[in-house]
């Protein structure tokens, strides 16, 4: 038996809110450019110095500490694109950015799982990555793949590695969270054109981004410049994502905490611009929380806010929008807590009109992978979809016929039109599946068998062996030159 891939199914929002107003977002852009002008950001890099040096940046060089003016900043990102392409090994999965469209992926990059078999907690390996890969091909949720786990088995080479198991289980374009360095990005780069076929496919239809994290307070990564400046320069779209937690890494307000993780973005968008007018990059802040008693990391108190208002502000600056969701605080999934804490993320982001988001499937504050865990997240993020679809209207829609048929009464049971409707009426979730018994079935039960499922009858489309083997030449060289 041949099972087909489903068709990705983004969410698409007919009538976008925007959470925050137009003044409040022209003050938020004001104190960003503030903190720029005054404070400056730090970028321990020579060649990103050098970069802003000759722009007419504030450059302390002994600090490291880069200034930019208001009117350097707003001429700069106005090369940037709003909009991008994003490919993958199947062009059948390529996108656009659009307004009103969102695409999500699965969370990563977490440290441990349970193992899917043996049901036992043990550290993440190469071949979970590719596991998950292969599950999240198979769902019409997932729109690009982040590997879920790292490959802790490849040490310095693991993101590498980790590339390597998506292109192999996923004909979906992936993005990376963990590749930090110029050398590593070289790799990375390699690799990517060999799946795309050339380097003047890899800036048409990138089959790989990049996401890389500040370092929250108005730090950049030496590492990670440096490595996204290599991919930049090729034409690979390269998100800044900042990560401030309110009153330790950042202030304990939260439009504080968004001011700062703003200015780290912008300050990284705009070196790359400055770099490679427009090539494509992306805006994030995913904020955090630190209890004040244990100073233990908070994913989800309950005042947690704020994720749309990080959609907006990037789409003030002109910028595509990167949202985070999902990613519970609970040890497992089924929970309580684990569906109450992210219940809302899928449909406040999409509503936001974020362009991607990422999230699905991990839990304990995104750091555990169940396998299941990625079939409780789709579920949540098809009830957002579904709310947020336009209502079909018209006339087989509306049943008008049907109904005067019926009249005051009677039975729409035994009509046609029933019959012809009835299947789709109702999309069942894991809480309604029934069993042999006519009783509804245990949904973690139901969770897991699905994953075994996929695993055991969807095989994604192979990566041409050609292409497998220049992956591993690729590998075996980063492996000698790195350190595996």
């Amino acid at each position: 038996m041949t099972v087909e891939r489903p068709s990705i199914e983004p969410i698409r929002t007919q009538r976008p809110y925007q959470f925050l107003g137009d003044d409040q977002l022209d003050k938020m852009q004001m104190a960003t450019l503030e903190i720029l002008e005054e404070v400056g950001i730090q970028f321990p890099s020579e060649k990103a110095l050098a970069i802003f040096d000759d722009h007419g940046a504030e450059v302390d060089h002994d600090a490291q500490i880069v200034k930019l003016s208001a009117d350097l900043v707003r001429e700069t990102l106005s090369d940037a694109p709003r909009t991008f392409h994003v490919g993958a090994r199947d062009p059948e999965c390529e996108f656009d950015l659009e307004e009103g469209v969102t695409y999500f992926t699965t969370d990563g990059c977490g440290v441990e799982t349970i193992d899917f078999e043996t049901r036992e907690r043990r550290s993440s390996c190469k071949d979970d990555v590719g596991r998950m890969a292969h599950v999240a091909d198979y769902l019409s949720s997932m729109g690009f793949y982040w590997p879920m786990v790292s490959a802790q088995d490849y040490g310095k080479t693991a993101p590498l590695h980790e590339l390597d198991a998506a292109w192999n289980n996923t004909v979906k374009h992936v993005q990376s969270e963990t590749l930090m360095g110029p050398r590593p990005a070289n790799y990375a780069l390699e690799m990517a054109t060999v799946i795309a076929g050339s380097a003047e496919e890899v800036r048409k239809r990138p089959p790989l981004s990049l996401v890389l994290c500040t370092i929250a307070p108005l730090k950049q990564d030496k590492e990670g410049i440096e490595g996204a400046m290599v991919l930049a320069e090729a034409g690979i779209p390269v998100g800044f994502l900042a990560m401030p937690n309110l009153g330790t890494t950042g202030p304990a307000t939260l439009a504080g905490s968004l001011a700062v993780g703003d200015a780290e973005v912008i300050s990284g968008a705009v070196l790359l611009q400055l770099m490679k007018p427009g090539c494509p990059v992306f805006h994030s802040i995913m904020h955090g929380y630190v209890d004040p008693r244990t100073g233990a990391y908070v994913p989800y108190p309950l005042g947690r806010t704020a994720g749309a208002a990080a959609v907006d502000m990037a789409h003030h600056w002109g910028l595509p929008s990167f949202a985070g969701a999902f990613g519970t605080g609970s040890d497992r999934p089924g929970t309580w807590q684990a569906a109450s804490e992210v219940a809302l993320d899928p449909l406040l982001v999409a509503l936001a009109g974020a362009e991607w988001v990422t999230g699905i499937g991990l839990n304990e504050a995104f750091t555990l992978l169940y396998p299941e865990a990625i079939i409780y997240d789709d579920e949540l993020y098809h009830r957002a979809r579904h709310a947020l679809m336009d209502l079909e209207l018209n006339e087989e829609t509306l049943a008008l016929d049907v109904i005067k048929t019926v009249g005051p009464g009677g039975h729409f049971l035994a009509q046609p039109h029933t019959r012809k409707h009835m299947r789709h009426a109702m999309e069942r979730g894991l809480a309604q599946q029934l069993g042999p018994d006519g009783q509804y079935r245990d949904p973690d039960e139901v969770a897991r068998e699905k994953v075994r499922w996929i695993l055991e009858n969807y095989q994604p489309q192979p990566l041409e062996e050609a292409k497998q083997a220049e992956l591993a030449r690729i590998l075996d060289a980063a492996d000698r030159e790195l350190g595996a």
